[in-house]
């Protein structure tokens, strides 16, 4: 059988867009040869495409973006080659290339949020991980927890501000947060992840300073009450068998060494947190984390894969959805794959089993029938 040709989509227009080329160059590292050719496909920060010579990001940690690649264009319509197989565009008079799959290794808005999933569904062409809605919806954390919530699930209060209208309102806006949540609170982008351009405020007089930041990489900010809590995570895949609940791995702990788990902890200080696999936690508490994470994974309808961040109050000790990731970071000291391979599934079978059920669901969305029939 013919190797599948998998592109590996990275880079991007977001303020992630450095995770993303430490992520790719561990998934091109991983990715099995004897079952794959991959094809590198680069997103330059001003949204241009290249295409990349994979001999020269061969071990590397952080993939370089050439911009003196071969420009790419995905045509937006469906394949007509006998192969059934999607065309990737070049510009000039190189020749179109046909892609099998695209696994996206992009973080944060423009690649993680259902864009790049509507453009690949466009192009009919099949992709690992979540679909359209789920994506949509996972990036922005308000709408997050507002499904979640509907499902059930605990989380944290929050206030969510709107850029415009904050900037009218201020003072009002400061009272409601002092008032619904008190201090120390967390200020986030509600669109965006890493941890980028998120503040810890312990005092109201800190709370202007953190909102206009974090108003530089969003036009939504959410408002959450601090929890005093132990960050626990869980990852979760697709199950091979359409009708069977997702595959929930053993929980990780992030212990950070800074007051919490922010940008400068997670990619720039190599001692900024501990990651404990599995986390130490009661096997009462391990069932419930698990189930929290199926069913929020469950709820977003997500596919593919999926790592779940809880809160666990140290206090009363109730655990809380915090987030859902939809792209999780994927470089080999990741919490998505370690997770996985705690529980018993390398990395490398991981990545096949991503394209596997991308290819699946492909299929089946194929066989839906596209016209009126009376």
């Amino acid at each position: 059988m013919r190797k599948l040709r998998v592109a590996v989509l990275y880079g991007g227009r977001s303020g992630e867009h450095e995770v993303s080329l430490q992520s790719a160059a561990s998934v091109i590292t991983h990715l099995d040869r004897n079952r794959f050719e991959i094809v590198p496909v680069a997103i330059d920060k001003q949204g241009r495409w290249h295409l990349n010579d994979i001999s020269l990001l061969e071990g590397k940690k952080s993939l370089p973006v050439f911009k003196d690649a071969p420009k790419v264009v995905l045509p937006p319509n469906p394949p007509d080659t006998s192969s059934g197989s999607a065309l990737i565009g070049l510009a000039g008079s190189g020749q179109p290339r046909t892609i099998d799959v695209v696994f996206p290794v992009m973080h944060g808005p423009l690649c993680e949020d259902g864009t790049i999933q509507g453009l690949l569904e466009l192009a009919d062409v099949p992709y690992v991980g979540c679909g359209v809605l789920a994506s949509a919806v996972a990036m922005d954390k308000e709408m997050t927890k507002r499904v979640v919530r509907d499902a059930g699930l605990p989380i944290v209060s929050y206030v969510s501000l709107k850029h415009e209208l904050w900037k009218k309102e201020k003072e009002p806006s400061a009272e409601r947060i002092q008032k619904e949540l008190g201090y120390p609170v967390f200020v986030k982008p509600a669109n965006l992840g890493s941890s980028v351009g998120v503040h810890k405020v312990k005092e109201p007089s800190a709370l202007d300073a953190a909102l206009e930041d974090a108003f530089n990489y969003d036009t939504k900010v959410l408002v959450e009450a601090a929890v005093n809590a132990r960050e626990i995570e869980v990852s979760v895949l697709e199950n091979a068998d359409a009708t069977a609940d997702p595959l929930v791995s053993v929980p990780g702990e992030i212990n950070p060494t800074h007051e919490f788990y922010s940008y400068e902890a997670k990619y720039l200080d190599e001692k900024g947190a501990t990651l404990i696999i599995p986390a130490k936690l009661a096997s009462e508490q391990m069932k419930c984390v698990q189930e929290i994470a199926k069913k929020a994974f469950l709820a977003i309808e997500c596919e593919g894969m999926a790592r779940v961040d809880l809160l666990l109050d140290r206090t009363s000790g109730n655990f809380f959805f915090n987030e859902l990731n939809t792209i999780p970071g994927f470089t080999s000291i990741s919490m998505y794959p370690k997770l996985w391979e705690a529980s018993g599934i390398s990395y490398k079978e991981l990545l096949s089993r991503l394209v596997d059920l991308a290819i699946s669901r492909h299929k089946r969305k194929k066989a839906l029938v596209r016209e009126f029939r009376s």
